[in-house]
């Protein structure tokens, strides 16, 4: 290790759907925002306030597929992941500037799509893990496990 961390843990609901871009070869990426609310009650007033945050979600190759194929927008989903910021050029030759999540692991909380069977406990590692279900280009698989919090 060198010394530093860059990990991201967020559960939260889908904003919208997948989508999904292909490339040559059969890789794809998957991308969805995702909303993660804080609730705090203001001291002046007593009044209960909602602050939601979004944040840009990446998905790769097969693990991109799955969630695909589960989520609808309004889901809950468990994500680990790294902060990756990134620039282009716009058409009108401005620079312009993002901040990803990119998913090293999820798991399905809530989704409408799935069946009971594996509403219970979709876990996903997209990670190089051994002991995880590992997501390269080729490879996919799910398993049960329990929350890991």
């Amino acid at each position: 290790m060198n010394g530093t961390l860059n990990k991201v843990l967020l559960i939260g609901h889908l904003g919208d759907e997948i989508k999904m871009h292909y490339f040559e070869g059969g890789n794809c990426i998957g991308r969805f925002p995702l909303a993660t609310n804080e609730v705090y009650i203001n001291k002046t007033t007593g009044e209960k306030i909602t602050s939601t945050e979004w944040h840009n979600i990446v998905v790769r190759n097969k693990a991109a597929e799955i969630c695909e194929k589960f989520l609808s927008k309004g889901d809950k989903i468990y994500i680990e992941g790294r902060i990756k910021s990134r620039q282009w050029q716009a058409e009108d030759g401005s620079t312009k500037y993002t901040t990803e999540i990119q998913v090293t692991e999820f798991t399905f909380l809530t989704t409408k799509k799935d069946s009971e069977a594996t509403k219970q406990n979709l876990k996903t590692d997209v990670s190089e893990s051994p002991k995880n279900t590992n997501f390269d280009n080729s490879n996919s698989g799910t398993h049960n496990d329990d929350l890991p919090f």
